[in-house]
């Protein structure tokens, strides 16, 4: 497997491939949308830019090789004959997972012990069930391809949250939509619900031109191919820039404003948003151009009793009205009902987008 080139897929939040793949593009690939993800051609240095600067992804996956294999005694023969030093260390643990899918090798029990018996006999590397370090083998048409996590912990933690609200929204489906909403750092950011601040956080370090990826380590940083000085450089040329745009963000519940204050701190953006105390009926309009108000209201599904909900999206939507002209309203929400009864002029509703077992959607206006 040379550098220059080879498939990597990452991996979306089911619904948002779109967005992704915008994104991918907007950073100089040239992406193709496949079901759960984009796929982008690259090498190492791609692989570490990726999971430094994709907001939307939620892992990384380079393909690094396959082979036809129509029995397991020929996968074995194949998995050891396979170049495991090039890429993986013989002191980093390792996990194999295996899926087979309309081939002759239908048991992914017995293909996964293989192809960790052949990396552990003929590269020496420990096998572990909690290894950072995964290799995704599919077995599909007689094809087995495999494919390694560079990622490791999930790229929605980007290092800056201790302190999360009781449903938080993830940090790529946040930048996500906001990304739906044509939100490219220049626009003022209201939430008037912002539980542990998600929202302001990504539109902040958007605004900022800061790395998601700034604070945390990745896997490949265990690979034997890794070059921690490159790697370092990288991080080095994202400088931040400065910020004209305000963001705003408000709860009615204290204790959510101090967790979104010390997570924005944590984040270095805290100098950008403003955070207040506020209940929605008391929400005033910024003292700003006209920009975007995104918030994730409750939906009642962990809640059982939806009819209070509906008076607060009624009032939700007064508020709006009265006090927002100009502004562009956004809505995350897994119940049509609880938007429609803002009575705001809502645009076809966004994909549907898997979120904690719920499908939620983005509901938006045109600026009001």
């Amino acid at each position: 497997m040379s550098d220059n080139h080879f498939d990597i897929f990452l991996v979306a939040t089911p619904g948002l491939e779109a967005p992704l793949a915008a994104e991918a593009a907007a950073l100089g690939w040239q992406p193709v949308i496949q079901p759960g993800g984009v796929t982008i051609q690259g090498g190492w240095t791609d692989v570490r830019r990726a999971n430094l600067m994709l907001r939307g992804a939620t892992r990384v996956l380079a393909r690094i090789g396959s082979f036809r294999a129509m029995h397991l005694a020929q996968l074995d023969k194949r998995a050891r004959k396979f170049p495991w030093a090039e890429i993986l260390r013989p002191d980093q643990p390792v996990k194999v997972e295996a899926v087979c899918k309309a081939s002759k090798i239908y048991h992914a029990g017995a293909a996964t012990q293989r192809i960790e018996r052949a990396i552990t006999e003929e590269l020496g590397a420990p096998i572990a069930a909690d290894a950072p370090m995964t290799i995704k083998t599919r077995i599909e048409d007689d094809l087995v391809t495999f494919s390694i996590d560079t990622t490791g912990e999930s790229l929605h933690k980007r290092g800056h949250k201790v302190a999360v609200a009781k449903a938080p929204m993830r940090e790529t489906m946040a930048a996500m939509f906001l990304s739906e909403m044509g939100f490219d750092g220049t626009q003022s950011v209201l939430d008037p619900m912002c539980g542990s601040g998600t929202f302001l956080l990504e539109a902040a370090e958007i605004a900022a031109g800061l790395a998601p990826g700034r604070s945390r380590s990745f896997a490949f940083e265990g690979l034997a191919n890794h070059d921690p000085a490159a790697w370092e450089q990288m991080k080095a040329q994202v400088a931040r820039r400065p910020v004209t745009t305000a963001f705003f963000g408000s709860d009615r519940d204290p204790g959510a404003i101090r967790m979104s204050r010390a997570n924005a701190e944590r984040a270095g953006v805290d100098d950008l948003i403003t955070f207040e105390a506020c209940q929605i009926a008391d929400l005033q309009r910024p003292d700003c151009e006209p920009g975007i108000v995104i918030l994730n209201p409750p939906y009642g599904a962990r809640i059982g009793n939806k009819g209070p909900l509906f008076g607060l999206h009624g009032n939700m939507g007064e508020v709006f009205r009265a006090r927002f002209q100009g502004w562009r309203i956004g809505i995350v929400t897994s119940e049509a009902g609880l938007a429609k009864a803002t009575g705001l002029p809502f645009k076809p509703a966004g994909p549907i987008v898997a979120h904690g077992g719920l499908k939620v959607r983005l509901w938006q206006t045109a600026p009001l």
